[in-house]
């Protein structure tokens, strides 16, 4: 008995707890070609502009990066934040993406990790969060 509960509660320890939700462009709907990030400042996580960019640009659609203010042309925005566990070494262990256009949300991505002994959140941000940019964009190229 005390193994059989012993390897239940080891097997627990070492799955992967993470937890994607993703609520969809309506690409029918949103002629989405631009969308211009909002650059958060207070996300640590270094290659997060980057990998969102590249996420983006991978569905034929440009982006622009801005500070404060949307500049005018800016129909469709990208507002997001990620936080770093640590373990050894930070990683990406949440994120949240909220595409609008003008200001109503039309689009949202939510990415947890939420701990265990599971390597793969030690794994890259773009190899996290490239599969949840592309179900938010799946309509698209």
């Amino acid at each position: 008995m005390k193994k059989i509960i012993f390897v239940v509660l080891a097997t627990s320890l070492l799955q992967a707890c993470t937890s994607v939700n993703v609520r969809k462009v309506d690409a029918s709907a949103h002629a989405v070609k631009l969308v211009c990030i909002e650059e958060n400042p207070k996300v640590l996580v270094n290659d997060m502009l980057s990998v969102l960019e590249e996420g983006f640009q991978r569905h034929d659609i440009r982006t622009l990066v801005y500070r404060d203010k949307a500049p005018d042309r800016c129909e469709y925005t990208l507002w997001y934040t990620a936080t770093r566990g640590w373990d050894f070494t930070p990683f990406l262990n949440r994120a949240e993406l909220r595409l609008r256009r003008n200001s109503e949300t039309i689009a949202s991505a939510n990415y947890e990790h939420s701990g265990g002994f599971a390597l793969n959140k030690w794994a890259s941000t773009s190899s996290k969060l490239s599969p949840v940019i592309d179900e938010l964009l799946s309509g698209f190229k």
